[in-house]
């Protein structure tokens, strides 16, 4: 009896010990500070070959920032409270699947941006994501028999630009613990 008491009271210790170490970690919420009102988007820099790539993702991510409708798009830095830059630094095209002809069925479009906010008032970054990247997974539209699910690559690279800027909007409104890239996940000193 002495031992099954022994046992019930290191257990009720351990687990009190344990439900106080789950409450301890409570960080500092990590949102976009109140005086930022406007952004600016800054044209995006195309850093691969393929050609006018820069321009249909500033595109999509000023979309997305009119969608959301939290944040005011200004045309130009000098009324801009935040502004957004970035960077398309890997554009790559990747054959997954082939047919008995070995022609390509089915590809993988990976695309890795890096993108900051800048507080312009207290001239600071507030948060960078040298490694956001995007996939798309599609079968080729161009082959003869290709299913319903089919698409060109343009259309892939528009779901991309997409779901890119979507994760751009969440990391800038809804704060830097909704960080998404692949890369050390911090906010810079």
């Amino acid at each position: 009896m002495k031992k099954f008491l022994l046992s019930l009271s290191m257990l009720a210790v351990l687990t009190a010990g344990f439900a106080g170490c789950a409450s301890m970690y409570d960080p500092a919420p990590q949102i976009l500070p109140e005086h930022i009102k406007k952004v600016f988007v800054r044209p995006l820099i195309n850093n691969t070959n393929q050609y006018g790539l820069e321009a249909k993702f500033t595109l999509a991510v000023t979309d997305e920032i009119l969608r959301d409708g939290r944040l005011s798009l200004v045309n130009s830095e000098s009324e801009a409270d935040g502004i957004l830059t970035g960077e398309i630094k890997r554009y790559i095209l990747q054959p997954l699947t082939y047919d008995v002809n070995n022609v390509t069925e089915q590809y993988k479009l990976w695309v890795i941006v890096s993108v900051s906010l800048i507080d312009k008032e207290n001239n600071v970054t507030l948060w960078t994501e040298p490694n956001m990247e995007g996939i798309q997974i599609y079968l080729d539209s161009t082959k003869a028999g290709a299913m319903s699910g089919g698409m060109t690559e343009e259309e892939a690279r528009q779901i991309i630009w997409e779901k890119l800027a979507r994760n751009i909007v969440k990391r800038t409104v809804k704060g830097f613990g909704s960080v998404s890239s692949v890369s050390e996940k911090k906010v810079p000193n």
